[in-house]
């Protein structure tokens, strides 16, 4: 969340950033009862001074009964402050971030921008199947049986589709923790930050609701998420939800940042408002696995971190050698808690065109305002850590961009060079 003096101070600067995200909020309502707040809390001051002056006092009836009316008093504001601090951190969660100067400024994802196109899409001398046809012709996608088993969104990765998730995790692993690789990015990007690798982590794949808030990735009447009423606890929508609250109400020191972290885990999701969108396949599924980026570092190295985890993002691809798209999110289509959200869509020939496989998000200190994540500075100052977080791969969407790309005239499938060292098949026939 916004820091509610900084809104206080820019409300007009505010209020534009809410239109330009499509969010209403009632700021009138909000500076309302803040300034009650800080009234109440200025007479409660006033009168703990008074009740522990008079304490020290010789007692007397009069000094009781004075001592138990300002007790009372003090117990009623103290009432009066709780309600109001639940109805500001109410508002405040309905703020989205602040977008950084060169988000565009658009409703929804028609006004996303591209900033950059790389690769060649494969010139086919024949018509191209989908991942749904190549899966059931080589038996390494079964749609049908899931939907018997669990229903529809779901499916069944086997045979040699299995392999290769695991392949597309060794690589994504061993790319992420190697500093060498790391350093060679930053190197050709002209970089200025620190090739300390990625740290490897498998996080719940449960989440606590008021944790999931913090994170800015949970709100109220939300029908995207798995709930579990007997346990309280919602199924993640992706790895970084249980990441990023790793060091909720912790102080790092400034040489511990940046903390990097590589996690893997399955997503659940609903996808309430997609229905008869994306239906066939595995592109849009209630279940998936994903790797996921989640890193914490000092606000004047954020940006550049963005940038360094979106080259990371495009080294990967290049070496798969899928073509794709880079994508500039406008102020409608991104996330609340981002500050800058960029996008990369892959070809897929079997559907002829771009689709999302991949997300960075720059959240700034909004989510660790929430979460209360600090850091130490050399000169002593205490301020709130900077957070990023970025998809590595979404297996499904992944294999599906590798089938499609990498199928032959005679329906057989290569395998992407790089991946060829983590499996006994270079092809799938």
């Amino acid at each position: 969340m916004l820091d509610i003096k900084f809104i206080k101070e820019n409300l007009e600067l505010i209020a534009k950033n809410n239109s330009y995200r499509n969010t209403e909020v009632d700021l009138n309502r909000l500076m309302l009862i803040y300034d009650k707040k800080i009234k109440l809390q200025k007479e409660l001051e006033l009168w703990r001074t008074e009740k522990n002056k008079f304490s020290k006092t010789k007692p007397s009836i009069e000094l009781t009964q004075k001592l138990k009316d300002l007790g009372k008093k003090i117990g009623e504001h103290e009432s009066k402050i709780r309600l109001i601090d639940e109805e500001i951190t109410n508002l405040l969660y309905q703020i989205p971030n602040l977008s950084l100067p060169d988000v565009p400024i658009g409703k929804n994802e028609n006004d996303n921008k591209i900033i950059r196109q790389v690769g060649q899409k494969p010139n086919f001398n024949f018509k191209p199947k989908d991942h749904v046809e190549l899966g059931k012709l080589h038996d390494i996608i079964d749609i049908e049986t899931s939907a018997k088993v669990t229903g529809a969104r779901f499916n069944y990765l086997k045979n040699q589709a299995v392999w290769l998730q695991f392949a597309l995790t060794n690589f994504a692993f061993d790319t992420l923790t190697n500093s060498e690789i790391l350093s060679e990015i930053i190197k050709k990007n002209n970089f200025k930050t620190t090739a300390k690798p990625f740290i490897p982590v498998i996080p719940p794949y449960m989440i606590k609701p008021e944790v999931y808030q913090k994170m800015g990735r949970l709100k109220f009447g939300d029908e995207d998420k798995y709930y579990l009423p007997k346990d309280n606890l919602y199924l993640i929508g992706s790895a970084e939800h249980t990441t990023g609250p790793m060091f909720m109400d912790y102080t790092f020191t400034e040489v511990e940042l940046p903390q990097r972290f590589i996690a893997i885990s399955p997503a659940f999701r609903r996808e309430a408002g997609s229905y008869g969108k994306d239906t066939k396949g595995i592109l849009r599924v209630h279940q998936f696995d994903k790797i996921e980026i989640e890193s914490f570092t000092l606000p004047e190295d954020s940006v550049i971190e963005q940038d360094f985890i979106i080259a990371i993002q495009e080294y990967l691809l290049n070496k798969l050698n899928i073509p794709y798209q880079v994508i500039m999110v406008c102020t409608g289509d991104m996330g609340m808690p981002d500050a800058r959200q960029i996008d990369i869509n892959c070809w897929m020939p079997g559907q002829n065109m771009y689709r999302e496989t991949h997300t960075s998000d720059y959240m700034s200190d909004y989510q660790a305002r929430r979460l209360n994540t600090k850091v130490k500075r050399n000169d002593g100052k205490v301020e709130y850590v900077h957070m990023n977080d970025a998809t590595v791969f979404a297996i499904g969407r992944m294999l599906i961009a590798i089938i499609e790309n990498y199928q032959q005239s005679d329906g057989s499938i290569k395998v992407p060079e790089v991946l060829q060292k983590y499996l006994n098949f270079s092809i799938i026939q």
